[in-house]
């Protein structure tokens, strides 16, 4: 087969040869995208916005939507250029944008919501401690930390997938699906993305094995609280970022943990929707019904008069605490 490494650009997988269904499927896409860009940036503002939310768990949460923003970003502007354009192609440098990006956001994302998890522990395990354990420095180098392992498991990725030559350039996904792009490979060097594919799953699975063990022990003290109301409160902050969590993980694991053998390309679309577009989507509205504090926050954005006169300055970096 002919060495396509040179190749500058690849075939995506395209949703449909009519085009009405080509317009359809844009127009779908493009509400998808609207929604989930207006509520992530609806959190995004209520939190810069409101003192009351400048608070440790708020401001991981607006680091959330903004990973969360960004993620559907990558994926989902280009998908719509295509489905109106009746195009299938993507430049071999917007493909490796393409994965590096996704990559650095997803990881990020993840590590995000294990912070939130440590948050959520320090809080109601051990309340008299908590502003001396997470203080401002200590939260922003828990996010930084966040963000800088995401740069650095992209590049990890990035490198180990397009070191491949490559004997197609066909893939069949709406997106750069990693998994796909290795299908490509005509070298053994595919190995070596596949072993940081599973050495990926290890990080994440040790990740969701601390959420786990962070949760018991938030239980066992919940359960320990002599008030009702009390119990209430401490579970009433846990749902959503237990929920958010749920979603991540199920949504892959329905995407990835399946059983060996050809699938259809319609299945492939749909797992990559469910786990690349479902949570940036529904993210924001799971944290909006479960939380009375943004609720109050995102209606007073309906009346700026309730906020005070914020500097640029100010809106740049969230005080915490």
């Amino acid at each position: 087969m002919p060495n396509l490494t040179s190749t500058f650009e690849f075939l995506l997988l395209e949703f449909s040869d009519i085009r009405e269904l080509q317009i359809l499927h844009f127009f779908v896409f493009l509400a998808v995208y609207l929604v989930a860009v207006t509520g992530n940036l609806l959190i995004i503002t209520a939190v810069v916005l409101d003192h009351h939310l400048h608070v440790p768990m708020y401001f991981f949460l607006m680091n959330l939507a903004i990973l969360d923003l960004g993620s559907i970003s990558v994926i989902l502007p280009k998908a719509m250029a295509n489905s109106l354009l009746n195009s299938r192609s993507i430049s071999y440098s917007g493909c490796v944008a393409q994965v590096f990006f996704y990559f650095l956001l997803a990881a990020s994302n993840f590590a995000i919501l294990t912070v939130m998890a440590h948050d959520r522990h320090i809080a109601i395990c051990h309340p008299l401690q908590y502003e001396t354990i997470m203080h401002e420095g200590a939260c922003i180098r828990m996010a930084a930390s966040a963000w800088i392992a995401g740069i650095l498991y992209a590049s990890l990725h990035t490198g180990g997938t397009f070191a491949i030559t490559f004997c197609s350039n066909i893939i069949n996904q709406f997106f750069c699906e990693v998994p796909h792009i290795v299908k490509l490979s005509c070298s053994h060097l595919y190995l070596t993305e596949t072993g940081i594919l599973l050495f990926s799953g290890g990080l994440y699975g040790g990740c969701f094995i601390y959420i786990i063990i962070t949760y018991m022990k938030i239980f066992a003290t919940v359960l320990r609280m002599p008030s009702v109301n009390s119990r209430k409160k401490a579970l009433s902050t846990c749902i959503p970022h237990i929920t958010v969590v749920s979603l991540v993980l199920f949504t892959g694991m329905f995407a990835y943990v399946r059983p060996p053998g050809n699938t259809s390309s319609e299945m492939n679309v749909i797992c990559a929707v469910m786990y690349g577009i479902l949570p940036p989507l529904l993210n924001p509205f799971i944290y909006s019904i479960r939380n009375k504090d943004i609720k109050t926050a995102l209606l007073k954005l309906t009346d700026f008069g309730h906020f005070p006169q914020i500097s640029s300055s100010k809106i740049l970096l969230v005080k915490l605490g």
